[in-house]
């Protein structure tokens, strides 16, 4: 009799997003054989506060492995790696024990806004640093802490002033995938990558990337409450015991270091090549590629960060709210309450009745804050330009188009950082399961947009290649075939035409407005 065949190689990719967890089991080869959702909820605090539970992340990864394994038969001795790609920009205060001592602070958090200003100031100013202080974050850090305090700086230094005995009691403040690595392998670790926006790690040195003494002083964090940096794409160890029996999966797993989502983002679009980029449309969004060399574009909130590619920069930016500008008017403005909010289906299918530029209607979608290309976190989002022919399909169209002019702003920017322009586009997230969606940014943005296939997968997917490579099972240039492409949409020049003019005045209401949303958002 013949040997039975042996099983293909699998990873567990975790994607810890802010609304929900995306798990997915992954040949080592790239393809996705089996996923499970798990939502969480966002606690909003006032003040700019929003918070959550950790403990809720663990037992959805928990639940989701389990569930995933059952539906798709794959025998666990199979998996021979984890991997966890994670919401970017959060803060876990931990005991000693790994425990949480209070809900996770998130990067939509901006109660550390005071905090940031006092830290940054000195003399002589400009921007709103001290010159000596934003000269030496530059020089060694490729950026400096945002004014908007969403930072994990900015939530460390507000746990410490406002919440004091949470901070005494706090033996490490850990990123959200760094918790997750924790109660996969037991050891309190962070990687080049991630640790960047605490803004206390020289990354001069792409293959040293450590914390630096003076960024420290400067910063008033403390160097034992952060955990040791390891580079990009570590392999952490095996899974803890008690790991290892929640999940039902054998304790020689072994566990890689993962990455935040942008950097996985990359990866899971295979956009690793210099220059090849990757838009992604989320609950936020970014426009990224890697780079060769390290650089800062402090007026526009962009620079050349540690990527989870060993060894590589990733042209860092965010756009603070995308998707979920129409999460929140698909729920919050189309439904009456107590009703059943319209399936999105429905949604882009009225969009797709209104022509190209939704007869005028711009909608800004900056609905808390915005980081990239400005720092604003008082500026607020709305509709512009509404008439009596305003119909709900011009609203939700409207959303659609400001999302993609808000990229397309950013596309500015990136364009000028990179001194050459894009390619073909790779695009990433919830928002590019929608054809009209990739449509509209084609047509936007003047290029060429790759729709990834199964993009929402695409964080889970770039953890598991990472792994695939860490352990030896792929090399990053095989990463870029590994990432299927379900179409291209070419632009429409007649559509481009309409939407010209539309871009313009959607900068023109950003810079006509900011002072109106500063006084009324004053405090808030």
């Amino acid at each position: 009799m013949s040997a039975p065949a042996q099983a293909a190689p699998h990873v567990l990719a975790i994607d810890l997003g802010t609304s929900g967890l995306k798990l997915a089991l992954v040949t080592t080869e790239g393809r996705i054989v089996g996923r499970a959702v798990e939502p969480f909820a966002i606690h909003v605090v006032p003040g700019g506060g929003a918070e959550q539970d950790p403990d809720a992340w663990w037992g959805g990864v928990v639940r989701a492995t389990r569930r995933v394994l059952h539906e798709t038969g794959v025998d666990p001795r199979s998996v021979v790696g984890a991997a966890c790609s994670s919401q970017w920009s959060g803060t876990v205060a931990v005991d000693r024990e790994g425990r949480p001592l209070c809900r996770a602070i998130i990067w939509m958090d901006s109660r550390g806004a005071p905090q940031i200003a006092r830290a940054v100031r000195g003399f002589p100013m400009v921007e709103g640093y001290g010159l000596r202080k934003l000269v030496a974050w530059i020089r060694k850090t490729g950026g400096a802490p945002g004014h908007s305090g969403k930072d994990p700086i900015a939530h460390i230094l507000f746990l410490r002033d406002e919440h004091p005995e949470v901070y005494e009691r706090t033996w490490m403040f850990l990123e959200p995938r760094d918790w997750i690595n924790y109660r996969l392998s037991g050891r309190m670790a962070t990687t080049a990558d991630a640790i960047t926006l605490h803004w206390v790690a020289d990354s001069r040195d792409i293959g040293a990337v450590r914390y630096d003494a003076g960024l420290l002083r400067m910063s008033g964090l403390d160097r034992d409450r952060l955990p040791d940096i390891e580079p990009a794409a570590s392999v952490l160890g095996p899974l803890t015991p008690a790991a290892a029996g929640e999940l039902g999966l054998r304790q020689s797993v072994q566990v890689v270091s993962g990455a935040p989502d942008t950097m996985a983002a990359a990866i899971g679009a295979g956009a690793v090549r210099p220059y090849a980029a990757h838009l992604c449309i989320g609950t936020s969004s970014w426009l990224s590629c890697h780079v060769p060399n390290k650089k800062t574009d402090l007026f526009h909130n962009m620079a050349s960060l540690p990527s989870a590619v060993p060894g590589r920069y990733l042209l860092s930016n965010e756009q603070e709210s995308a998707g979920v500008c129409l999460t929140l008017l698909r729920e919050r403005i189309l439904t009456a309450p107590g009703a059943e909010p319209p399936s999105y289906d429905e949604l882009f299918a009225a969009a797709s009745s209104v022509p190209a530029g939704s007869g005028g209607l711009i909608f800004t979608p900056w609905l808390n804050g915005e980081r990239t290309p400005v720092d604003d976190r008082s500026v607020r989002g709305g509709f512009a330009n509404q008439s009596l022919a305003t119909s709900r399909a011009h609203l939700v169209r409207a959303v659609l188009e400001g999302v993609a002019f808000n990229s397309r702003w950013l596309q500015v920017y990136v364009e000028r950082f990179v001194k050459r322009p894009l390619d073909a586009i790779t695009m990433v997230g919830g928002g590019a399961r929608s054809d009209l969606w990739c449509r509209i940014h084609a047509d936007v943005l003047g290029h060429p947009i790759r729709q990834a296939a199964d993009p929402v997968m695409a964080n889970a997917r770039g953890a598991a290649l990472q792994a695939s490579v860490a352990l030896g099972h792929l090399t990053w240039d095989d990463v870029p075939d590994r990432v299927p492409v379900a179409q291209t949409f070419d632009p429409d020049p007649a559509n481009a035409a309409v939407y010209e003019p539309m871009f313009a005045e959607f900068v023109n209401l950003y810079r006509s407005n900011r002072k109106i949303h500063a006084r009324l958002n004053a405090g808030r």
